[in-house]
């Protein structure tokens, strides 16, 4: 339905998004009903990623496990597995958890902020967005781009993160009342479309009139940014162990970085370079090769040393080389692993 636009914000990116809303795998379909499990499963596969990433994984996931009861009753390892390339693999145990949770008391997803809030990994924003899209709770829904977007169209000089709370009042005080869900989806596809980062295309924003920003000359400056603090570089060293045609895994400990999840054999990673600390095997390691891998709060800087075994172990996990790319390694181990030659002892 389209929306008599007037000057309000909300009604001229409603009558925008009726018109221009984007057509995503997990978005509901003119005249269907939101589907809540897919809802909830894109918005957390959503964090901390892109759209053009999502989408495949998405696909595969709905296609594995069509239902929250059928993702609940999938084995971790397969789930961890599945999600290896998305990173922030917190999100993957969790997951599993919330699923569990749900399908314990009946397969139903609450649908109010304050019950999804109960679940395992639904933060304040996951609850918001769920509410908003899935069952059209007002909720006020803040991604990053829905703080682009607020943040230019008040032109709020307060630089990020200090400014989050004016733009929740502000993003509030525009919400509607009815039909949430779809204005939280305007916001988002508005910020990832036209009120892009770099490039806002203000000639074809629907909010150009009332933005603020779009006055001062300089939209792409907001919103402001307080100067980012030096990101540490920690050291660390990856071990690939061969043995016959087979390499040497490990699941990693269910806590801390890359938890739950299956890799090559690695040292601490600390400031000062580990050498050879926690090496599975007392040998002869020659260097593959060197690589960064970006975190979050830290950059590692990684070597990757080789090794072989005459034999296999009883006791350990061994992979055959030749369907590593099925292992699930996360995307530091995958690019570690590509430094050593793979053809077979």
């Amino acid at each position: 339905m389209l929306v008599d636009s007037g000057s309000d914000p909300a009604a001229l990116l409603l009558a925008w998004y009726d018109r221009h809303k984007r057509i995503l795998p997990w978005r509901a379909l003119p005249g269907e009903t939101a589907n809540p499990y897919k809802v909830w499963l894109s918005e957390i596969m959503l964090q901390q990623t892109t759209v053009a990433a999502v989408k495949p994984y998405f696909r595969a996931f709905t296609t594995r496990w069509p239902t929250v009861e059928a993702l609940a009753n999938a084995p971790e390892a397969d789930v961890m597995a599945a999600w290896a390339g998305l990173g922030y693999y917190a999100r993957a145990r969790n997951l599993v958890a919330c699923a569990r949770a749900v399908t314990a008391t009946g397969g139903r997803f609450p649908d109010t902020e304050e019950g999804l809030r109960t679940l395992p990994g639904v933060g304040r924003y996951t609850a918001a967005a769920v509410a908003a899209i899935a069952f059209d709770r007002r909720a006020v829904v803040i991604d990053a781009n829905v703080e682009r977007v607020v943040s230019r169209l008040f032109a709020i000089e307060e630089p990020l993160p200090s400014s989050r709370p004016k733009i929740d009042a502000l993003a509030d005080s525009i919400t509607p009342a009815t039909r949430s869900g779809d204005f939280a989806q305007a916001m988002m596809d508005l910020g990832a479309t036209i009120c892009t980062a770099r490039s806002p295309a203000c000639v074809i924003c629907p909010l150009a009139e009332p933005c603020a920003a779009r006055l001062t000359g300089a939209p792409e400056t907001y919103p402001r940014k307080a100067p980012k603090a030096a990101r540490p570089v920690k050291r660390g060293t990856i071990f690939w162990l061969q043995a016959e045609d087979h390499v040497l895994l490990v699941r990693r400990p269910p806590k801390g970085m890359l938890g739950g999840m299956r890799a090559l054999p690695s040292g601490p990673w600390t400031l000062a370079d580990p050498g050879f600390t926690e090496a599975p095997a007392d040998l002869n390691w020659c260097e593959a090769g060197q690589g960064r891998h970006l975190f979050t709060h830290f950059a590692l800087d990684y070597r990757v040393v080789a090794a072989r075994l005459p034999r296999r172990t009883d006791t350990d996990e061994w992979w055959p080389i030749a369907e590593l790319d099925k292992a699930g390694l996360p995307t530091l181990f995958a690019h570690a692993a590509a430094f050593v030659s793979r053809e077979p002892a």
